[in-house]
């Protein structure tokens, strides 16, 4: 499978046709004062974590020196949003990553060393004052450096108080705060804020042939991963399903975040053997009714026959799977459930159930 083939098409979900979930939180936001040199230092002891996805550095030379210029001639600058993992006690940055990656990369003296390009360039400052043009952190006097390490910037730090059950409230600020510019979809907001066992199971079963094979190449933006969580949410979760989707979702990672070995290698095995049968009766046709990978065919599908395999020791042939699958296809409630309002509960009730029940008796 090679790097230049598209990217998979998914037909979406209708989050927008259902209400915005109720939500209540007590939040305490409380404000600290970091100087740059300890910035610096907390970024390379990952201390503060800047989550995966958000490392692509946009911003120019010209802007980047600016932000520096104003931290070396003691102006104010805008603060930052943290959170504090509170099993690692490390900071997540919610917001700020362009101007903490500033810092580190002037401090080091290489101007945006991930971007690929086969010879670093110099991080010496431009179009600022005479005075600090084409310096680099090195050729500062000791005088600008001491200014420029006791900087301050001030940082908010979010911590949920209630319900004590989740920490979703700071999923919520995240997905607010991050709204702008490139807007992050709700899996890579996931991924920042509950890294931790059953994100990197998720990740593991990603790159299964079985999986790769009947979703194509690999999502840019983590949308597969989202599936397979999805598939999992509907699979293990002990709550039943609430509308909308993606709070349904989030709340299951946050709820399992960290689960022992024997859950994860049980998430694994039955998500591994359901895709492996379909693939064995479907092949690549699997979960696209009409084109377009389907989300809602797939959770309905895919839990159904998982729960066929986890009531049986003796799986379905690959005939009777493809014969129930096409059955489910022709029913015209159940296409009614996977193609409008698919994120309302009655929609997902019914095409689980019909799944449910029309595996089970194949």
């Amino acid at each position: 499978m090679t790097h230049n083939q598209p990217e998979t098409e998914i037909t979406p979900d209708h989050d927008d046709e259902v209400p915005v979930a109720e939500v209540g939180y007590e939040v305490t936001c409380y404000g600290v004062d970091f100087d740059v040199y300890g910035i610096n230092r907390r970024l390379q002891d990952n201390e503060i974590i800047i989550p995966e996805f958000q490392r692509n550095y946009i911003w120019s030379l010209p802007t980047a020196s600016r932000f520096i210029e104003s931290l070396l001639m003691g102006l104010p600058v805008p603060g930052i949003f943290l959170t504090k993992d509170l099993e690692t006690q490390d900071f997540i940055v919610i917001d700020g990553q362009q101007r903490l990656k500033t810092i580190q990369y002037f401090y080091a003296g290489v101007f945006n060393p991930s971007s690929g390009q086969s010879r670093q360039k110099s991080f010496r400052l431009t179009k600022v004052q005479p005075q600090f043009e084409g310096m680099a952190y090195d050729d500062l006097k000791p005088s600008e450096r001491k200014r420029f390490n006791n900087a301050l910037i001030h940082a908010t730090i979010v911590k949920q108080d209630s319900p004590e059950a989740d920490d979703t409230s700071v999923y919520h600020i995240f997905d607010r705060i991050n709204s702008g510019g490139m807007s992050l979809n709700h899996q890579e907001v996931r991924c920042a804020l509950y890294q931790g066992k059953l994100v990197d199971e998720i990740a593991a079963i990603n790159e299964e042939p079985a999986w790769r094979s009947i979703f194509g190449n690999k999502d840019k933006r983590q949308r597969d991963h989202e599936l397979i969580l999805r598939f999992l949410a509907f699979l293990k979760s002990e709550n039943p399903y609430r509308a909308p989707m993606s709070e349904f979702l989030t709340k299951f990672l946050a709820s399992h975040r960290n689960p022992d070995s024997a859950f994860l290698k049980e998430c694994r095995g039955t998500f591994l053997r359901t895709m492996e049968l379909f693939e064995k009766s479907l092949a690549t046709s699997a979960f696209r009714p009409a084109g377009p990978f389907n989300a809602a065919v797939f959770d309905s599908m895919a839990v159904g026959l998982a729960r066929r395999l986890e009531a049986s020791s003796h799986p379905p042939d690959p005939a009777m799977v493809k014969e129930t699958y096409q059955c489910l296809l022709q029913d015209s409630d159940y296409m009614e459930a996977v193609s409008t309002g698919t994120s309302h509960i009655q929609s997902v009730d019914v095409r689980m159930d019909k799944a449910t029940r029309g595996f089970a008796s194949s």
